[in-house]
């Protein structure tokens, strides 16, 4: 419809803009109401109660390209509850600034064995969520501003993750992707970039399966 047409009656004008002012209105909440559909429920820093970060966090401006797969190389505890979840995080960044000398947790989000999302670093959330922008960890020498690292609890050496973390996982590292435009074959392991026995022997084997799942479910 020609808006500019001088044929065209002021009344009949008007209802027609509004028509398509509502029709945009309703397209826009569709498409965020599909996104928040396909959002996976992550738990932020707020939520599980972290320590604000000891020194300023630097905010990247531009997006992730790649995804780092970790593994806390702590115990494989069979308490899959969220409490727990959230005392693995705290854990997590205790260690990280008390004992690494670091300024907040090092990577960017956390899975809990019970397959709980937890957000790791301050504003990682916020800027997965914008899409154009990624807080620089402290995960992997040289990585860091770059790639998305996601620690996983547990140890895996020896066995894999189970079924609850992996499935989170997978769902995680799909939004992930989507969100930045990573392409699943950018799922790394840490000792691809690193000299380290992480994420374990067990889960970095299953890092091809992943990609496969990940991209499937894209």
């Amino acid at each position: 419809m020609d808006f500019d047409s001088p044929h065209l009656p002021r009344r009949t004008f008007l209802r027609g803009a509004a028509g398509v002012a509502v029709a945009g209105g309703a397209g826009l909440l569709l498409a965020k109401a599909a996104e928040a559909q396909t959002a996976p429920r992550i738990y932020s820093c707020a939520e599980w109660g972290a320590r604000p970060p000891a020194d300023a966090l630097t905010t990247l401006d531009h997006p992730a390209n790649r995804i780092l797969i970790h593994h806390i190389a702590s115990a494989n505890s069979t308490d899959y509850s969220l409490a727990h979840a959230f005392q693995v995080a705290r854990d997590d960044q205790h260690d990280h600034m008390d004992n690494n000398g670091w300024s907040d947790t090092g990577q960017h989000f956390t899975v809990s064995r019970g397959g709980y999302r937890l957000e790791g670093r301050h504003g990682s959330l916020d800027a997965l969520r914008g899409r154009t922008t990624m807080i620089q960890g402290a995960h992997c020498p040289g990585q860091n501003t770059n790639a998305i690292g996601i620690e996983n609890e547990g140890t895996y050496t020896s066995v894999e993750p189970p079924e609850a973390q992996w499935a989170s996982l997978v769902v995680f590292c799909a939004y992930i992707c989507r969100q930045y435009g990573i392409s699943p074959d950018e799922i790394k392991g840490h000792r691809d970039f690193y000299n380290t026995e992480c994420p374990g022997d067990r889960l970095y084997a299953k890092l091809p399966q992943l990609r496969d799942e990940v991209r499937a479910s894209m």
